[in-house]
């Protein structure tokens, strides 16, 4: 059904590209939007709820606001943005993806109105049903929703009172995380105007990012920054072993497979010292902080892979280098790789030191559209996407209750953030086989987490809580012991819980052929109930180094001569243990 769309007019000439106002409802979907079209349809296709709904809850911190007036500052708000009543559809004449700014009328979008919701249960239920459910039609341009609850059992009419809820739910196609504040601030202003606008396309729009997008990619003289670009991702991805780019997957050939959309998700903070020990190395060795964590993923992966040395991470960029796209409403995310060949033998601060400049290559490159830098690896055809994802958020871009925005939507009706639980990372949802979300806090300082884990490797969230506490003690080694100028292969992911020290006489000891010795505790988790994820990840820690396919070296071996030569003869002794 979907293949590769048809080629852009090429130029010659060097340009520079500007986004310019086109006036046109008609053109190719942009790079990030054909993303999230086909990513839906051909992995997501058969799962019975949405895993790319925005959900921002708001709820009234002041004063009261009629739900009519709530509705036509929506409807202004869709009226003044066309990205948010665009449809993205399939054409199959010209084999490409299309967007097709739509009318604005009552069924572009949805309007609910909940009463009586007194519980938190059904508070929590209404929201978990926000986050995932089946609310939108893309290929008409239906991609926006908006569900105002009543909380108090008396009934106040058509007045959303203090408590109330306003809940926003925005399909991911139209919508990313930088959209947040400027959709929020369209929605204030249009609470305070008269009557919304009749015309809009005298001002930039989506669709205009779309068309200046292609200039982009058409442009295809050496010297452009696509073609700088396309060098880069070359370069980068040259050699990888496309096989393993889901290497979490027990079968890693099934790469194409449909997924489940299903997943757990750990939140979790970082200790204060720990953290403080993170800023303070980044400090010192001129790094960022982004850098620094994904390096701890990276030495979290590397063990949680019985230590993979070729490890790709994707993560996304905003991509809004243009000004005019700054303060504008639309998906503009683009998903840039990060592959780093780790050396075991290496320090973590050598690793660090890798993934710094590479973080910044990426960052200059990073306009190219994904499919364009798996295009030239020949994988475009199935949009394949890696196991791991990592996502660095700093706290002016979070969506979280410190960073709580309040607007004004009338003369004494203040709303805020409802912040009960973050509905974007916790979800139930699972894009990913693996993910780690950062959101740092650069002046508190503090560091909360997000781990997610799809159904696909994880079964139970147990599974998930016990992956956050390795991770953990991958940073606790890192920055508190620490093990920062030691090699990465001494870290290890077994808690402090499954290990027991040297000393210990319960302990039982595996001599290796190198003669080192490795203790493997008798009280150890092998004596419980574990599942298999957790047995493997066990025993390839505590066994790592252990040369199981050599022969064991006996006390009396040290005086045997290396070229000695066997008889092949030996002699059999028996044991009746009855």
């Amino acid at each position: 059904m979907f293949q590769k769309k048809e080629p852009l007019l090429v130029t010659t000439d060097h340009e520079v590209q500007q986004v310019m106002v086109s006036g046109r409802t008609e053109a190719l979907a942009s790079s990030a939007q054909q993303r999230i079209y086909m990513h839906e349809n051909l992995y997501f296709s058969g799962s019975d709820f949405s895993v790319y709904n925005y959900v921002i809850p708001l709820t009234i911190k002041h004063g009261s606001v009629l739900i009519e007036h709530i509705r036509l500052s929506l409807v202004s708000v869709i009226q003044q943005h066309t990205v948010l009543r665009t449809a993205i559809r399939f054409n199959p004449l010209r084999n490409v993806v299309e967007q097709n700014i739509q009318p604005l009328t009552d069924d572009i979008y949805s309007f609910q109105h909940s009463r009586s919701v007194s519980t938190l249960e059904q508070l929590d239920r209404i929201l978990t049903n926000e986050s995932i459910g089946k609310y939108f039609d893309v290929e008409n341009g239906k991609v926006l929703r908006c569900h105002v609850v009543q909380r108090s059992a008396v009934d106040n009419g058509d007045l959303l009172d203090e408590g109330d809820l306003i809940i926003f739910v925005i399909h991911h196609i139209a919508f990313d995380l930088s959209s947040y504040k400027p959709f929020l601030k369209a929605f204030e202003r249009a609470c305070w105007g008269n009557e919304y606008q009749q015309s809009v396309l005298t001002s930039s729009q989506y669709i205009d990012f779309a068309l200046y997008e292609q200039a982009l990619l058409a442009d295809t003289s050496d010297e452009s920054k696509m073609s700088k670009a396309h060098r880069f991702w070359t370069n980068l991805m040259h050699g990888y072993d496309w096989n393993k780019i889901r290497y979490l997957v027990p079968d890693e050939r099934q790469t194409d497979r449909l997924h489940s959309g299903r997943g757990y998700t750990t939140a979790f903070t970082i200790d204060q010292d720990v953290v403080d020990a993170m800023m303070l190395f980044a400090s010192i060795n001129n790094v960022t902080m982004f850098s620094l964590y994904l390096a701890c993923y990276y030495a979290f992966l590397f063990k949680l892979t019985n230590h993979s040395y070729d490890l790709c991470v994707v993560s996304s960029t905003a991509n809004r280098s243009a000004e005019e796209i700054q303060d504008m409403i639309g998906m503009f995310a683009n998903l840039v790789l990060y592959r780093v060949k780790i050396e075991p033998n290496n320090t973590f601060e050598h690793l660090v030191k890798q993934v710094q400049p590479l973080s910044k290559e990426i960052l200059v490159h990073s306009s190219l559209p994904y499919q364009q830098i798996i295009e030239s690896q020949g994988k475009r055809e199935n949009n394949v996407l890696p196991s791991a994802f990592f996502q660095y958020e700093p706290l002016k871009l979070a969506v979280t209750q410190k960073n709580s925005i309040e607007l004004t939507l009338s003369e004494g009706s203040v709303i805020s953030g409802y912040y009960d639980r973050d509905l974007n990372h916790q979800s139930g949802i699972s894009l990913f086989d693996i993910s780690l979300t950062i959101i740092h806090d650069h002046h508190t300082p503090s560091t909360e987490c997000f781990l997610n884990c799809s159904v696909d490797i994880s079964k139970h969230q147990d599974d998930v809580d016990l992956l956050s506490q390795r991770l953990q003690h991958i940073l606790t080694q890192l920055f508190s012991f620490p093990m920062v100028q030691e090699s990465i292969q001494k870290l290890t992911i077994l808690l402090p819980t499954e290990q027991i020290p040297l000393s210990d006489p319960s302990n039982t000891q595996i001599l290796s052929s190198d003669s080192s010795t490795h203790t493997i505790p008798k009280s150890s988790p092998t004596d419980q109930q574990m599942s298999m994820p957790e047995a493997r990840m066990f025993w390839l820690d505590a066994l790592h180094e252990c040369k199981l396919d050599q022969p064991l070296s006996l006390p009396f071996d040290r005086y045997r001569l290396a070229n000695e030569h066997r008889t092949g003869r030996g002699t059999s002794i028996s044991f009746d243990f009855g």
